[in-house]
This record gives structure tokens, C-alpha cells and sequence, in this order.
């Protein structure tokens, strides 16, 4: 071999070394790049940013653009953990957040509920029961003394209802109604009114001015149009059918009817049940401002109202207000 083959070949072989030397740093500054990672940041006034970095300590990612927590503000994750899946870091005003984990620690859902337990069991429960009877008045044409005559007595009534009851270790956490029978009707009692009397529970009460279910035109209303109410301001607050707020969950009332939400009122024992109530706070509600007094409660005295809602949130919601209402009593 002479001398410029011998050269050939040695100037081939730098080539071939500096070709291999690019092509290692190329897939070096690849996997540099590839390590570089969109983190999402959400400061404590719900401003989000995405950031582009090769970091993965918290610490390290809020430095490298200039954030620093304030002493009234928390991150998560922590500042000397790493970025997790999800690759977000929250940071958080401590008082708003330590609030939100006590109003999640109040709330007991029903799938915390099944999991303190153990095996679920179905049971079919029968149980009867009563049907308060009604009270109706009838006036009478002659003249006589100023007390009422009851000609008909009150008997209620009793009726047997079937429900799937569900236990886990021998307590129930869920009952659901599947049939009922009425055993035995309830009897209504009749009372006599042979002199109009305007009687009140307290001195708050009055006889009102105005009829407001004359203009109404819901079906509770046109019932009541021939009745003067008496006005009350009532202590109001909310409630529905779960155990905390009635010790059971079949929605079942003192009158033996289904609660209904903006239609079911419970109230003292100074109110009959059927007793008639229009609240005008109310009457944008989807009855109007209606209802109907369908339960009873141990913590309902008669400047009380309970009001029936659907779910335990909207109850919660409801909160207590106190508000005027205008009373229908047959």
C-alpha cells in the first residue's frame, strides 16, 4: 500500500469517529430535552401557569420562577417532595384551605357510612303505623252558647308498610318502602262551631287584614279561600329524611303521607295536621309559598317551622331565617 492510499484510508477513519461523535452528542441533547417536563401551577388566587422544567422537587420549581410562598400560604405537595402524577403544584391561603378540610370532615357521606362497616345484608321489614286522624270543623245555623260541640270523635287510623331494610353488622343504613296497605281507616273527628271565635298561642299571633289566597291560584290556596288566617312570625329552618335529622330515612310523616320538598312543613302540636301555612318570603318557590302541615318534630314548638327538602346539603343551605306567615286552620 502506498503512502496516499495509506492516507486515504487514515482520513476515512476521522470521518467515520466524527460522525459517530455527532451522532452520540445529538441523542445526548435528545435525552437532555426529553427530561424536561409541563408543570401546572396554581397560586392561591386561582391563577394558573404552566411551566416548562427539568426540576422535580417543589422547591426547586417555584425558585426557578421566582415564587415565594407568603407566611399565610401552603403548598402541595410539599416544598422538599417531588412533583407527583398529576405534575401540579397547588398552593393554598392556609385559613381558606384548614376550612375546607373541617367542612369535609362534617360531612358524613353514605359511602363512608358502608365502609365503616362490614358485610351488607337485605332484610324485609314490616311495620304498621298510625294514621293521625283529621279534625274538621262545621258551622251551626241556630244560635247558642260560645263553646264548640264535638258530634263526631277522632280515631285514627293504622296502616302496615313493607319495606328492604339494609344492615351492615346489625345496624340499618338504608330502608327503601316496596308496598303499604291501610288496615284500618282513620276516622275524622267533627267539631261544632256554633260561635265564631278567634283564638291565639301566643300574643304574637293576629288576625289578618288581607286574604292572600284569594289572588293565589295553587291548589292549597283555592282550598283555603274562604278562611281568615292569622299572621305569626315563625323561627324557620329546614330538614329531610335521613337519619341525623329524623332518626330514619323513609321520608314517612306524622300523617302517614310521603314528605314532599316546597310542600311538607313540620310544626308544633298547636297545629293540627292539614293546617294550611303561606309564607311570602316564599313565594317564588315552586309552590308558591304553600304548604301543608304533615309532621311532627321533638324540637318543633309552635313558633317553629321545619321545612322539607329533598337532600341534607339543601337543608344545611336553608340555614334559619325568620319570616312572617299566614295561617289556615280548618
Amino acid at each position: 500500500m502506498n503512502k496516499n492510499e495509506k492516507a486515504s484510508v487514515s482520513m476515512m477513519k476521522i470521518l467515520a469517529i466524527s460522525c459517530i461523535f455527532i451522532f452520540i452528542t445529538g441523542i445526548g441533547v435528545m435525552a437532555s430535552n426529553a427530561r424536561l417536563t409541563n408543570v401546572k401551577i396554581i397560586l392561591s388566587n386561582d391563577y394558573e401557569m404552566i411551566v416548562l422544567t427539568s426540576k422535580t422537587k417543589v422547591e426547586d420549581i417555584l425558585n426557578e420562577n421566582h415564587i415565594t410562598l407568603t407566611q399565610e400560604e401552603m403548598v402541595t405537595p410539599g416544598l422538599e417532595e417531588n412533583i407527583t402524577e398529576n405534575k401540579t403544584i397547588h398552593i393554598f391561603n392556609k385559613a381558606e384551605y384548614q376550612g375546607e378540610i373541617a367542612e369535609r370532615e362534617n360531612v358524613i357521606t353514605k359511602e363512608e357510612i358502608l365502609s365503616s362497616y362490614g358485610t351488607i345484608t337485605e332484610k324485609l321489614v314490616t311495620e304498621q303505623v298510625v294514621i293521625p286522624y283529621e279534625t274538621v270543623t262545621k258551622e251551626s245555623t241556630g244560635e247558642g252558647t260560645t263553646q264548640n260541640r264535638v258530634i263526631q270523635n277522632g280515631v285514627d287510623g293504622l296502616k302496615e308498610i313493607t319495606y328492604k331494610a339494609k344492615y351492615q353488622n346489625e345496624v340499618e343504613i338504608e330502608r327503601i318502602e316496596i308496598s303499604s296497605k291501610i288496615i284500618k281507616e282513620p276516622v275524622t273527628k267533627i267539631v261544632e262551631v256554633r260561635t265564631a271565635q278567634v283564638t291565639s298561642r301566643s300574643a304574637a299571633e293576629r288576625v289578618a287584614t288581607t286574604n292572600p289566597a284569594v289572588t293565589a291560584s295553587t291548589a292549597l290556596a283555592q282550598k283555603v279561600q274562604g278562611i281568615t288566617p292569622t299572621v305569626k312570625t315563625f323561627n324557620t329552618s329546614a330538614y329531610c329524611a335521613c337519619i341525623k335529622c329524623c332518626g330514619k330515612t323513609n321520608g314517612i310523616t306524622a300523617s302517614g303521607a310521603k314528605a314532599t320538598q316546597w310542600y311538607t312543613v313540620a310544626a308544633g302540636s298547636g297545629y293540627a295536621i292539614g293546617t294550611i301555612i303561606y309564607i311570602p318570603a316564599l313565594k317564588d318557590k315552586p309552590n308558591g309559598g304553600w304548604f301543608v302541615v304533615q309532621d311532627r318534630g321533638g324540637a318543633i314548638s309552635n313558633s317553629k317551622l321545619d321545612i322539607y327538602m329533598n337532600s341534607h346539603t339543601s337543608a344545611l343551605q336553608y340555614g334559619r331565617k325568620s319570616l312572617e306567615a299566614y295561617v289556615y286552620e280548618f
